[in-house]
C-alpha cells in the first residue's frame, strides 16, 4: 500500500483537516505521526464519530481525539503472524513501524487477502565485487549496502514480495555468508530462499547453470542484485506469458545529446545538419523472465554472461522479446548512482 503516506497528518492539526485527509486518503484511517514520522496515534471513521457525540468542536486538535495506543506490526513481521494480529483485535489495518516505532507502511486485511500468490520462481544475483564502491564494499557485498535503512537486495526482495512471490535462489560469490546470515531460509520474510554458490565467476548467464533443474518449472525471474526499481512485476510476467518467447528482457530508454553539430553528407556535399541532436536507444536494465527449457539448457560450469546467451538464441531463430520500463530504475554502479538511490528510496 504505497498510497499510505496520503493518510499522514501532524498531532497538532484540527479534527476538520484529519478528516479531510481521511476522506481523501481512501483509507478508512489517519496515521498522526511527529516530525521524524514515528508514529503518535490513529483515527478512524469510528474515533470521528465519538468525538462528534462528544460535541467536540471541529478545531481540536486531532491529538485529543485519536487513538493514542494503536496496535502496529514490526515491518519485519510475516504476512500469517500480520493476519492473526488483524483477527485478534478485529482491525481492518495495521500501520508497520520499524526497530524505532517510525511509521514504515500500512498493511489492510483487504489488500493481504486479494493478494496472488505467484509459484514463479525469483533468481537474484548477488555475488559481484563492487569495485567501482570501495571502500564501501571492502567488507561489505555490494547487494548488502543499505539504501535507506535496508540492504539494496532486500529492497529487491521485498518487491517481489509485495507482488506475492515466494520463491527464491539467491547467487553468490564475494562475502557469501555475509548475506547467508542476514537473508537465512527467508522465514522472516515469509518466503523460501536458496542459495546457489560460484566459486568462481562464471558471469551471469553461467550462474543459471547452478540452480536445481527439476525446481525450475515456471517462467523465472532474473534480476541483477544493485538495482532500485518500482517495476510492476505481475504486468512483466503477464507480457512475457502473453507473447510467449524464450526470454524477455526488461529495457530502458536511454538518451545522449551529442554535445556538436551533426552533419550528414554525401562525399564532399553537405546534405543535412542538426545541431546538438539527442539519439535514443534500448538499454539492458538488468532483469529478465527466462523460460524453463532456456534456464536448463546451460550446463554446470558454463561461463557465460546474460547478453551472449540470449545473443545466441537470436541466432537460432528463438524469439527474444523487450519489455519497456517505464516505472523508476536505478542501477547502482557507481558512488554517485549509490548517493543518489538515498535520496530516491522513497520512490520504491
Amino acid at each position: 500500500m504505497k498510497q499510505w503516506r496520503n493518510a499522514l497528518v501532524g498531532s497538532e492539526v484540527s479534527l476538520e483537516k484529519a478528516i479531510e485527509v481521511l476522506d481523501k486518503a481512501a483509507l478508512r484511517i489517519a496515521l498522526v505521526v511527529d516530525d521524524e514520522e514515528r508514529l503518535l496515534g490513529t483515527l478512524t471513521d469510528g474515533d470521528v464519530r465519538r468525538a462528534l457525540l462528544k460535541h467536540l468542536p471541529m478545531d481540536t486538535p486531532v491529538n485529543q481525539v485519536m487513538n493514542a495506543n494503536p496496535k502496529t506490526a514490526e515491518q519485519s513481521w510475516t504476512e500469517s503472524r500480520i493476519l492473526a494480529l488483524m483477527e485478534q483485535y478485529e482491525v481492518l489495518q495495521l500501520p508497520l513501524v520499524d526497530s524505532e516505532k517510525k511509521l514504515v507502511g500500512l498493511e489492510s486485511l483487504h489488500h493481504l487477502l486479494n493478494k496472488h500468490r505467484h509459484d514463479n520462481p525469483v533468481f537474484l544475483m548477488a555475488g559481484g565485487f563492487g569495485t567501482r564502491l570501495r571502500p564501501l564494499t571492502n567488507n561489505c557485498p555490494k547487494p548488502m549496502l543499505k539504501v535507506g535503512d535496508k540492504p539494496i537486495l532486500e529492497q529487491i526482495l521485498l518487491g517481489f514480495v509485495d507482488a506475492g512471490f515466494h520463491r527464491f535462489y539467491i547467487s553468490t560469490h564475494y562475502m557469501p555468508q555475509v548475506i547467508r546470515d542476514y537473508f537465512g531460509n527467508g522465514e522472516k520474510w515469509g518466503v523460501s530462499i536458496q542459495y546457489v554458490h560460484e566459486e568462481t565467476p562464471l558471469g551471469t548467464g553461467g550462474a543459471l547453470g547452478l540452480l536445481p533443474r527439476d525446481e525450475i518449472d515456471l517462467p523465472m525471474f532474473m534480476m541483477n542484485g544493485d538495482l532500485l526499481t518500482s517495476l510492476n512485476f505481475q504486468s512483466f510476467l503477464e507480457f512475457h506469458e502473453k507473447h510467449e518467447g524464450i526470454a524477455t528482457m526488461c529495457v530502458r530508454e536511454y538518451e545522449h545529446q551529442v554535445p556538436y553539430g551533426v552533419i550528414t553528407s554525401d562525399g564532399t556535399r553537405i546534405e543535412s545538419m542538426v545541431e546538438k541532436p539527442i539519439q535514443r536507444f534500448f538499454v539492458n536494465a538488468g532483469i529478465y523472465l527466462l523460460s524453463p527449457e532456456l534456464v536448463k539448457s546451460v550446463k554446470p560450469g558454463t561461463r557465460i554472461d546474460m547478453p551472449s546467451l540470449l545473443e545466441k538464441q537470436i541466432e537460432q531463430g528463438r524469439e527474444i522479446n523487450m519489455f519497456p520500463v517505464h516505472e523508476y530504475w536505478l542501477d547502482i554502479g557507481r558512488m554517485d548512482d549509490f548517493n543518489k538511490a538515498q535520496n530516491e528510496v522513497g520512490q520504491l
